[in-house]
Parts: structure tokens; C-alpha cells; sequence
């Protein structure tokens, strides 16, 4: 019983780090079009970089504010096909995650400007940016991955979705405020 459910942990985490690929790709390039995108508007239209900085600031309090109201309910498939899926039909679907996702475009958009400097060539500071974001990226998801079943466990009660709905909304609150404010 142990072995197989092991080798069940074993082939979802094998599998979640082919969608992460997809994931990180995704990301890395959210990333380098926001930074080109908020240093052309930086030089160009620096008035636009502060609207966006407040609609970035908004949207990720108003997704806050959402979490807070959620109702504390999560619903797990265990009829998944995940298991019986290909490696790059996983790739593909972390990628479309990771680019559809207006949060991320969003909060990099938000994020960016205060890191770059527009005295200095923008292509180092993005090349240390991307790598940086990357590797928080993939420590985030490998911690998210490798601690699924355990978080599926306490998840199932609906008081610990709502204090993670809490805690999760009250950060996305504070780094809307936080980037409206900076």
C-alpha cells in the first residue's frame, strides 16, 4: 500500500514538473515583455506608467477583496485523467496557465518599474530580473507540488480555505495598497 502510494507521489510530482516547465517558459516571458513594455512607457509616457501603476494597484486589491468574500469551499477531481496525460500536453497547459493569467501580467507590470533603472541598459537588469523571478517561481511551485496531498488533507475543511482566503487576501490587499502608494 505504501509503495503505491509512493509511486502515485512519485509520478504526480513527475508530472507537475513537465507542466512547470511550460509554467516557468510562460512567466519568464510575461516578464520580459513587461519590462519592455513599462521601460518604453517609462521613457516615452510617464503618465500612462502611473495610471498602470494605480490599475495594477487596484485590480490586485479588488482580487483581495474577492478572496476575503470567498465562501471557503474547495473541490478536488480524483477522477483527473492527469495521470494518463502527456508530457507536453502538461508543458503546454502550464504555459497557457501561466500567459492567460491577467494576475501575473498585472503584478509585473505593477512590480517593475521600481526595479528598473533607467540609466542603466535595460537588458542585464532584465536578464538578472527573469532569472531572480524564476527562481522564486520554481521554488514556489516545487513547494506547492511537493506539499499537494498534504494540503488537499487540511484544505478539505472549509475553515482552513477560508483563513487561507484570509491570509491571501489580506497580502494581495496590502501589495495593491503598497503599489499604489510606492
Amino acid at each position: 500500500m505504501m509503495l503505491a502510494l509512493s509511486m502515485g507521489i512519485n509520478i504526480g510530482l513527475r508530472k507537475t514538473i513537465n507542466m512547470m516547465y511550460g509554467e516557468l517558459l510562460g512567466v519568464s516571458i510575461i516578464v520580459i515583455a513587461c519590462a519592455i513594455g513599462v521601460a518604453t512607457i517609462m521613457t516615452k509616457y510617464p503618465f500612462l506608467l502611473i495610471a498602470l501603476k494605480y490599475l495594477g494597484g487596484a485590480y490586485l486589491a479588488y482580487l483581495g477583496i474577492l478572496m476575503w468574500q470567498q465562501k471557503g469551499k474547495m473541490t478536488f477531481d480524483t477522477t483527473s485523467s492527469y495521470y494518463h496525460t502527456s508530457k507536453i500536453k502538461l508543458a503546454t497547459q502550464g504555459f497557457i496557465t501561466a500567459i492567460a493569467n491577467p494576475k501575473g501580467w498585472a503584478f509585473f507590470i505593477a512590480m517593475l518599474p521600481p526595479f528598473i533603472n533607467q540609466n542603466l541598459p535595460l537588458a542585464p537588469q532584465l536578464i538578472i530580473f527573469t532569472i531572480l523571478i524564476l527562481i522564486i517561481e520554481l521554488i514556489s511551485l516545487l513547494v506547492y507540488a511537493s506539499s499537494g496531498n498534504i494540503l488537499k488533507i487540511k484544505l478539505e475543511k472549509s475553515s482552513n480555505v477560508k483563513l487561507l482566503n484570509k491570509i491571501s487576501g489580506s497580502l494581495m490587499i496590502s501589495i495593491g495598497f503598497w503599489l499604489a502608494l510606492s
